[in-house]
């Protein structure tokens, strides 16, 4: 069927070519044929929208969480698609399920989130070391008692006993231990500014290809060739005023496109 099979080169190696799927979807009206259609559009798209989700593994959310929301926007970007805007699906669909997932982040994510195992982990070995505090009096459990009291390996001891100080965050100007005022803001990294570049490629790619052959010239010698303006004059035979004002146009024309899109 047309939703999976690959006719052409896409960005994503396994992307499926569903241009004709697009086309007949928007021809149905609401019923089980236009849902069953849909539901197929999301298969043959998922793959794409978990290697999306990937990205964003361990930032303190489960990968598993993180493929739902991918998966959330992956329909939303089915549902709002429209083929008559000339761009293919991929250009619209990698902005929004990564729009979603930043989404997620923002409004779920302000406390710890700590997985279901580990909570698990945390309860048992606070029961544990509970009753066995009863029993050895003056000094607190081992990890090695604790372990055979819970049934659990002292590897899971120490996961419980690390989450439970996870109840409370650390302020960010807080001396580590052992160093010497480093604080532990210092040790953060931030996101990856590289991502972002990967989703405006993907969004400015159709945009560009809409393009006259001589502006695109222009624009590959000036961004990808590391040419100057006036080299470029000098090898297409024009002025660099002209080549100027072309590249102008171009970046006015195209922000106006990405930003109806994003409209």
């Amino acid at each position: 069927m047309g939703a999976t099979t690959r006719t052409k080169q896409h960005p994503h190696d396994d992307a499926p070519d569903t241009a004709e799927a697009f086309d007949r979807l928007v021809g149905l009206p609401d019923g089980p044929e236009r849902k069953s259609l849909k539901d197929e559009l999301v298969r043959a798209w998922l793959p794409m929208a978990e290697r999306i989700a990937v990205r964003f593994k361990g930032r303190g959310e489960s990968l598993e969480d993180l493929y739902q929301v991918a998966a959330l926007g992956l329909v939303k970007a089915v549902d709002h698609y429209d083929p008559a805007r000339g761009h293919a699906f991929e250009a619209y669909a990698v902005p929004t399920i990564t729009g979603e997932i930043k989404r997620h982040f923002r409004d779920h994510m302000w406390t710890l989130h700590v997985p279901r195992r580990v909570q698990d982990l945390r309860n048992r070995v606070r029961s544990s070391a509970k009753e066995l505090a009863q029993q050895t009096p003056g000094r607190a459990p081992t990890i090695a008692e604790i372990a055979e009291h819970a049934h659990l390996t002292e590897g899971e001891v120490r996961t419980g006993m690390e989450a439970l100080e996870c109840f409370s965050a650390l302020s960010l100007e807080a001396e580590m231990p052992g160093t010497d005022g480093y604080a532990l803001g210092d040790a953060i990294g931030g996101p990856d500014p590289a991502y972002d570049v990967v989703v405006d490629r993907v969004a400015v790619r159709p945009c560009l290809q809409r393009l006259p052959e001589r502006e695109r010239t222009i624009l590959y010698l000036r961004f990808f060739g590391g040419m100057t303006q006036s080299r470029i004059a000098q090898q297409l035979g024009i002025s660099q005023m002209h080549v100027s004002r072309l590249l102008s146009g171009c970046f006015a024309h195209l922000r106006e496109e990405l930003l109806a899109e994003a409209r």
